[in-house]
Parts: C-alpha cells; sequence; structure tokens
C-alpha cells in the first residue's frame, strides 16, 4: 500500500484529505507543523506527500528546501489558501509535483492523484527505455571491443549492459564470449548456459 504525508495546521483540512486519501487506497500519515513533518519525513518513507504552505514552526516552502537539501525526494503536491506566482514558482524550483488551492473539493484531489500516477507511470516508462537504449549502446560497444580481441574491455562493457538490463540474451552470449577469448572457460560455459536458458 502507497504511503502518503499530509501537513496541515487545519485539522479539518487533515481530515478531509485523509478520508479521500484513504478511499483511493493511500496509508495515511499527518503533521500539523513543519518541524513535525521534518521528522516525519527523515525517519518514514513517503510515496507521496500534500504539504501547506503556511505551517506553525517552520514554513512549508523550507520544509520542501530542507528535505531537498537532504535528498529526500518524495513528491510533494503544495496546498494553499495563499496562491501567488512566486509561490509556485518557487516549489516548482524545489521538485514540487502539483500546487493545489485551497478551498478543494475530493474531486479535485482525486483529479491531481489520477495526473500524479499517470506522469509517474509515464516518467518510469521513459526511464526504462532510456536503460535498454544504454544497454544496447554497450552491448554495441563490447562487440566491437571482442572483434579487436580486447576481451577485458569487452567483459567491462558487457557487464555495464547487464545491470542495465537483465533480459537480454546477446548480453550473456557476449558476456562468454569475452570469458572464452580470456580462457577463463568455467565462466564462458556457465553465461553461455544463461545465455541458452533464454532460447529453451
Amino acid at each position: 500500500m502507497k504511503k502518503v504525508l499530509i501537513v496541515d495546521d487545519t485539522k479539518n483540512i487533515r481530515m478531509i484529505l485523509t478520508k479521500c486519501l484513504e478511499l483511493e487506497g493511500y496509508e495515511v500519515r499527518s503533521a500539523s507543523d513543519g518541524k513535525q513533518a521534518l521528522e516525519m519525513f527523515v525517519n518514514h518513507n513517503f510515496d507521496l506527500a500534500f504539504l501547506d504552505i503556511k505551517l506553525p514552526e517552520i514554513r512549508g516552502t523550507e520544509v520542501l528546501k530542507r528535505i531537498r537539501d537532504l535528498g529526500i525526494k518524495t513528491p510533494v503536491i503544495i496546498i494553499t489558501a495563499y496562491a501567488t506566482v512566486k509561490n509556485a514558482v518557487d516549489c516548482t524550483n524545489l521538485g514540487a509535483v502539483a500546487y493545489v488551492q485551497k478551498p478543494f473539493s475530493a474531486d479535485k484531489i482525486r483529479s491531481v492523484l489520477k495526473e500524479f500516477d499517470n506522469r509517474f507511470l509515464s516518467a518510469e516508462i521513459e526511464n526504462a527505455k532510456k536503460e535498454i537504449a544504454k544497454s544496447e549502446d554497450l552491448i554495441g560497444d563490447a562487440r566491437v571491443f571482442l572483434e579487436n580481441k580486447q576481451y577485458d574491455k569487452a567483459l567491462e562493457f558487457a557487464k555495464r549492459a547487464l545491470s542495465s538490463e537483465l533480459n537480454d540474451p546477446e548480453t550473456y552470449l557476449v558476456i562468454s564470449e569475452a570469458y572464452k577469448g580470456m580462457e577463463q572457460f568455467d565462466k564462458a560455459e556457465r553465461f553461455y548456459w544463461f545465455y541458452k536458458t533464454f532460447n529453451v
């Protein structure tokens, strides 16, 4: 189950968001001020967060800046009653994925979640395509090194390709041939066996 953090100092907002997000299948945690929010971000992993800008203790924009400085990459949706262009720009620059103005309806929250899910899925697909393309480039380079009998280089590039894409039989064949060229026949045989399992 996906975990979401709601950070808002207004109890009714936290209750409305909690109910809406639970209906969408999220496990919900909440914080009522910036200090508590920072502690939650540091001590728990969240798949998503709703963060109010105007908070006691530490402002929402400062919370967002601090978690980014700590390397916490949780997608954050900003919620605010005080929408300004500057706030929107500042939050976007800090990696906020959406900006929702109060008051909002349950339909609006569902719409934002759907948009976020679609964008996240698209990003995952795009990253997968890049990894496959990277793997193909590395295998092409490894093949060139094999032809030039630079077996150690061929092995290095083929192993890098393997770390990007585990399901390409060509990678296992190239590694096998590189080991064979280096006269490490046991390893060559093992990787050739992996290669053959794709063709059963």
